[in-house]
């Protein structure tokens, strides 16, 4: 993946793609076709469609493609250009969850460690986690309290469930 911020005021393309997580509401940078934000209904803070944007969803057939893939099993790293306006504070955090590889898990305070913060920066850090605007491209699914229980996920707990299961962090329900 590779991340770049972008701070155009372009109008924002848009596509929606259905996946068996609900729709995905995907956004992309017109100039550079780079995804900034991958939203799902009900999402704290995710985004919706606002007047003046674009649908294109031919700017989008590859995140369509990897997509499907990840959501089939068949595909463990996406490949696709990133663009967030995040502070330089997210922006490490958000680096920090795209070290962290398929089928794993990770806790906050384990990412405050491998972005030099301090113990008591947790709090900030599950904040930057909690506004990551590229939910499942950006994996913060993979990361879990440090007791082992599946802490909040800006797109709602049961597709957190549903996401590391896929991975196999977790085990199916009988």
């Amino acid at each position: 993946m590779t991340a770049r911020t972008d701070m155009t005021t372009t109008p924002t393309h848009w596509t929606e793609l259905d996946s068996p997580l609900g729709p995905l509401l995907l956004t992309a940078a017109p100039a550079t076709g780079a995804l900034t934000s991958l939203s799902v209904p009900g999402q704290k803070g995710g985004r919706t469609v606002q007047d003046g944007w674009r649908r294109d969803p031919a700017l989008f057939r590859a995140a369509e493609e990897q997509l499907a893939a990840y959501l089939a099993g068949e595909l463990k790293e996406f490949q696709l250009e990133l663009s967030t306006n995040g502070s330089e504070f997210r922006e490490r955090v958000w680096a920090a969850l795209d070290d962290v590889p398929y089928g794993a898990t990770t806790t906050y305070g384990e990412i405050a460690s491998r972005i030099g913060a301090s113990r008591a920066a947790v709090r900030a850090v599950g904040g930057a986690i909690g506004a990551n605007p590229l939910l499942i491209v950006r994996p913060c699914h993979r990361v879990i309290g440090a007791d082992g229980s599946l802490t909040g996920y800006a797109g709602g707990l049961d597709r957190k469930v549903t996401l590391l299961t896929l991975e196999g962090s977790l085990r199916a329900a009988p």
